[in-house]
């Protein structure tokens, strides 16, 4: 079992535009459609549409129209009340997939509703393997609250993946207990190590930027390189996997949330490290390919299509 949490949660309203955005300007919508999202709730959408258990917990009030939708997607979730409104971001599509993001920033969460998520949390984690810490951290939260909770999950078994960015991220790769998986991209391990380079252009400064992690304690690292692929570094190795077929790029919204459910779907599975990686790239690659937010399902993933080395 997996168990995620969504601290900052939204409604995801996607806005199917019939012609180009035209700033400024008054625009008809097509398509509109609301999905329960955030970085969190789409690893449990992809996990649970592969047939695996994972719990969504996330701070919001059982009337909330976010927990409507995710009932309407018949996924697993424990919401934690507290005193506010789940925000709601807009991405507007153009026809061509061009997709612009507006997001709210959240309601703030009082030092009452973090204790009882970090409860929730430790509840959950006694029967899990993972728990998947994801995306921005709500108004009033410090940037050490991840790190924090990984501390604070030690002792329950459950193995830890943070996928953030920014100052939650810094500080979890400098805290005294690491997360177990941390799942940055090219940009995030550059800030992370400070590098100026241009990772996502060059794989072998990406592993050796990665290899600084893992010297300093985190166990292993999923870095996405955009359409370059992705990274594995681990004490184990480092392993590189790059889709061999051609991609028809519609919506970058996801794809990351993709590839680390793909990660921890193979490891549920049992898989080495390598075929981790594959299944990873596979089901990044099969977000980008669809419109909006959408989640991909194991019908859209194409792993023979993903080419694995190992670095030396």
């Amino acid at each position: 079992m997996i168990v995620t949490l969504t601290a900052n949660p939204s409604i995801d309203r996607t806005i199917e535009l019939p012609a180009p955005l035209q700033p400024g300007e008054v625009q008809r919508a097509g398509k509109v459609v609301d999905q329960a999202g955030g970085k969190g709730v789409n690893v449990t959408r992809a996990v649970e549409t592969a047939g695996k258990l994972c719990v969504a917990l996330f701070p919001a009030q059982h009337a909330d129209p976010f927990v409507a939708l995710l009932r309407q997607a018949r996924l697993t979730y424990r919401p934690v009340p507290f005193d506010g409104r789940v925000r709601t971001n807009i991405a507007l599509v153009d026809p061509d997939g061009t997709t612009t993001k507006v997001n709210e920033p959240g309601e703030t969460l009082d030092a009452g509703v973090l204790e009882a998520l970090t409860e929730a949390l430790r509840r959950e984690c006694s029967a899990a393997k993972w728990a998947v810490l994801a995306g921005s951290l709500p108004q009033g939260v410090d940037a050490s609250w991840y790190g924090d909770l990984a501390a604070a999950l030690r002792d329950t078994g459950a193995k830890v993946a943070v996928d953030t960015s920014g100052a939650p991220l810094t500080a979890c790769a400098a805290a005294e207990v690491k997360p177990h998986l941390l799942k940055p991209n090219g940009p995030e391990l550059a800030e992370l190590t400070g590098t100026s380079d241009d990772l996502e252009a060059d794989v072998d400064a990406a592993a050796d930027a990665a290899r600084k992690l893992v010297a300093s304690g985190v166990e292993s690292l999923l870095v996405t390189l955009g359409g370059a692929g992705a990274l594995l570094v681990s004490g184990e190795g480092v392993w590189f996997a790059k889709n061999s077929a051609p991609v028809q790029v519609r919506s970058t919204v996801g794809a990351g949330d993709s590839t680390l459910s793909g990660y921890l779907l193979a490891d549920l599975d049992g898989l080495d490290p390598a075929d981790r990686l594959r299944r990873a790239v596979a089901y990044g690659t099969a977000a980008v390919q669809l419109p909006g937010t959408t989640i991909p399902t194991p019908a859209d993933t194409n792993e023979e299509a993903v080419v694995v080395t190992a670095l030396a």
